[in-house]
């Protein structure tokens, strides 16, 4: 049997607890990025292959372990060209260039404004071109998020349809084909879930916080960890993406959503997806927020932000409405009336068959015949041996024992982090002081090696000077001397010219005397 190494925080077949996944942030910071490794768990793992979890753990060093112990590597992506997520992927390239497997990138994508600037050279270029090359030396093609992400790389340098293909996010293949939006009623006992990011601007914000006090059976469906700290145990990590001070976000145990026990965090992707089967409507700024209703069968609607969300929503075609059509005037049954709640049924065939095309042309085995014909996988016979974790709910929700409980877990958890995050941060002090240390010595050196070639310059200067003060003197000695011998030079000259006339006197004279007697 093949066994494939996967990153991924962890395996669907994994049920660790809240407090572990705090912990060990086995979310990757984000809930949602339990939902594509959930499908290629789905979709690769075969009665021939078995799929393993790298917990993002990765290390250049382990190269060796890695390629005696699996046939392969896969490593689904998201927004992943980002300036935040450059260490790590030069950490990967580092690895992959020392692999001797294949090793498939199935869906990364880009983290851009919503109208990005493609043809501009990014700080991040050359980071990007070396993890694509070195993936390239491993299989066929990358599998990329959307157009948007394809325009940039073809930008790089490399070709589309040869060396990268749009394929969208894997989480929308999870059930193959088979995706079947059901019909809406909206009334007041609807049930409805909202998921929310901070970054959305105020006016979309306002629209669904607002949604709950239309609606009495409405949910608010956090994703990233601060959130989840803050639903277990009512304080939200110091620096997340939860700011304290933001209008119309539910950021504290004040927030009316917590207040009225309508929040549900998700501990992993196949729980997700089953509450969302009983649920009538999905709304928010989240893509994997509506990602997993889609998977359930249940309508929603896409606010897209980004260019991370415009490229997914629009490849997969999701019912979206632009953030600048949502003013304070906006309904949501106006929304519901505008769009066509079941629009991604009309792709998502032929996107799957073009993902099953992408897997093919990379020679992964895929379970596209289980999937076509619906039957059950041999990873759902894996998956219902296992006892799911349920979704967190406030934890003003809790009885005193268990708020007991969470209170005296969540703190043990925050001192254990803290002093982690004390430590990592003391380990860069040193790192960097050390570095530091190693660029002043190295400067000191280079200035010492500098001093010492000015002293040699300035010792070849001062003989040169030295040299050319005698040549001077010498020089001045024989114009002296030059004088001397020209003065010397001028009365022979004189003399000579002395003596000539003298003789021509002599001559004459007698001449003239005679010229007189006659």
């Amino acid at each position: 049997m093949k066994k494939i190494l996967v990153r991924s925080g962890m395996s669907p077949l994994d049920a660790f607890s809240a407090e572990e996944i705090i912990q060990k942030n086995i979310i990757g910071n984000n809930v949602g990025n339990f939902m594509y490794p959930y499908s290629i768990f789905r979709n690769m793992n075969t009665e021939n292959v078995q799929l393993v979890s790298d917990y993002y753990q990765f290390n250049p060093a382990d190269a060796d372990n890695i390629n005696e112990t699996y046939d392969a590597y896969v490593i689904p992506l998201a927004n992943a060209i980002r300036p935040s997520f450059m260490p790590a992927m030069r950490k990967y390239t580092e690895l992959i260039e020392r692999l001797k497997i294949p090793v498939y990138v199935i869906g990364i994508g880009m983290a851009f404004p919503y109208e990005p600037d493609i043809g501009t050279k990014k700080p991040f270029d050359d980071d990007v071109k070396r993890f694509v090359s070195a993936v390239l030396e491993k299989s066929s093609m990358l599998g990329l998020r959307g157009q948007i992400t394809s325009d940039y790389l073809s930008y790089l340098g490399f070709k589309e349809g040869r060396d990268h293909q749009v394929i969208g996010c894997p989480s929308m293949y999870t059930y193959g084909e088979n995706i079947k939006i059901r019909d809406l009623v909206l009334n007041s006992d609807s049930s409805i879930c909202v998921n929310m990011t901070p970054k959305a601007n105020q006016e979309v914000r306002k629209f669904l916080n607002g949604l709950n006090k239309q609606y009495e059976n409405i949910d608010f469906i956090p994703q990233d960890l601060d959130e989840m700290v803050l639903t277990y145990s009512g304080t939200p990590l110091l620096g997340g993406a939860v700011n304290t001070k933001l209008d119309n976000y539910p950021n504290s145990l004040n927030s009316s959503y917590y207040e009225n026990n309508q929040v549900k965090f998700f501990l992993s992707a196949p729980s997700w997806i089953e509450h969302m089967r009983n649920i009538n409507l999905s709304v928010g700024t989240r893509m994997h927020g509506n990602v997993a209703p889609t998977l359930a069968g249940t309508p929603s609607i896409t606010v897209p932000i980004d260019a991370r969300m415009r490229e997914l929503s629009e490849y997969h075609n999701f019912p979206r409405v632009l953030p600048r059509e949502i003013n304070d005037e906006t309904r949501l049954e106006d929304l519901i009336e505008k769009l066509d709640l079941k629009s991604v049924e009309k792709s998502h065939k032929k996107n799957y068959d073009n993902f099953i095309h992408f897997l093919e042309n990379n020679e992964i085995e895929h379970a596209y015949d289980y999937n076509s014909q619906n039957k059950k996988l041999p990873f759902e016979s894996e998956l219902d041996k296992i006892t799911l974790q349920k979704p967190i709910t406030p934890i003003t929700s809790c009885s005193n024992k268990e708020m007991k409980e969470r209170l005296q877990k969540g703190f043990k958890i925050m001192v254990s982090k803290q002093e982690r995050i004390n430590n990592n941060f003391t380990r860069k002090i040193k790192e960097k002081n050390t570095n530091f240390t190693g660029k002043i010595k190295e400067r000191n050196n280079t200035i010492y090696d500098l001093k010492e070639q000015v002293g040699t310059k300035d010792k070849i200067i001062k003989e040169d000077k030295e040299t050319l003060s005698k040549l001077k003197s010498s020089v001045e000695k024989k114009e002296l001397e030059l004088k001397k011998r020209s003065k010397q030079i001028k009365k022979l000259e004189q003399k000579i010219y002395n003596i000539e006339n003298s003789k021509s006197w002599k001559i004459t004279r007698p001449l003239r005397m005679i010229r007189q007697r006659r």
